[in-house]
């Protein structure tokens, strides 16, 4: 039995189907009740409360642990899962981290993933670790203003970054969770090359088939909008990420070529499959 936490986003959706499809006991793992593939068992819980996760993990082997925002949540210790699916019998964790860990090693976010990766190396079990940078499905956010006034709107239009199809963080997260030659693994996921807000825009305009205008967003316009959805600390150090990335934050990573033998998904790519929700 596999685990898949966050089991109903955007890499754990994909990640389920794939172990499913290979022929795997899944159990997917979300807050809410949701639909998951044929044959998978579903359980609802908070990972913010690990004695939660217990239904979930009874025979499980393996573990894909994706905590979001549970890692901040009040009082909660998210070493206590790793712990609770140790006790449980799990093997394997696959941990996703986030390439931050070490292209901006301080920031309190990033110092407490760092802090669970290491409780992950020392707990004894199997482990691999992923470290993605930016998300194509970011994108996502202009979604409504893309179907309505067919405009994306964001900071810094011409500083890119390599962002990662969360397709590919779903296909390596399963080729760790399976292949034994992953046992120790740490992977930096990127994208095939740097894109601009811009060069999305113009790439979800390509699969529309019709023109969508960039608005850049001025710095403080940007922080208040994402400070509607995020700590005002964090979105601050979002935009200064995205406004000055250095320059390990602008490598593209051979791992997912390492990994699944292949080069890492264009955001076009990202585009074309998901362009349902800019139409």
């Amino acid at each position: 039995m596999i685990v898949v936490t966050g089991a109903t986003g955007n890499i754990g959706r994909p990640l389920t189907r794939a172990l499913a499809e290979a022929g795997r006991q899944v159990t997917a793992v979300s807050r809410h009740t949701a639909e998951v593939p044929d044959g998978v068992r579903h359980v609802t819980a908070d990972l913010a409360d690990p004695a939660g996760l217990e239904p979930a993990l009874a025979g499980a082997k393996a573990l894909f642990l994706l905590l979001s925002g549970d890692l901040h949540a009040a009082g909660a210790d998210p070493a206590d899962i790793i712990r609770a699916a140790g006790t449980a019998g799990v093997r394997r964790v696959v941990l996703l981290s986030t390439l931050g860990v070490v292209t901006r090693p301080f920031g309190a976010t990033r110092i407490a993933m760092r802090a669970l990766e290491d409780v992950l190396r020392e707990s004894g079990l199997e482990w691999a670790v992923l470290r993605p940078g930016g998300f194509a499905s970011n994108a996502l956010w202009w979604a409504e203003s893309i179907r309505e006034r067919r405009v994306a709107a964001a900071p810094f239009g011409d500083i890119g970054v390599p962002v990662v199809d969360p397709a590919d963080i779903a296909e390596v997260a399963a080729a760790c969770l399976l292949e034994d030659r992953h046992n120790g693994g740490v992977y930096e996921l990127t994208g095939p090359e740097v894109i601009t807000p811009r060069g999305q825009a113009e790439a979800i305009a390509a699969e529309l088939g019709s023109p969508v205008r960039f608005h850049e967003l001025t710095r403080d316009e940007a922080k208040a909008a994402m400070a509607q959805s995020m700590p005002a600390e964090l979105a601050e150090d979002t935009l200064t990420i995205l406004g000055a990335p250095n320059p390990a934050e602008l490598r593209v990573s051979p791992d997912i070529q390492r990994v699944l033998g292949r080069a890492p998904r264009p955001f076009a790519d990202w585009a074309g499959r998901n362009i349902a929700a800019f139409r």
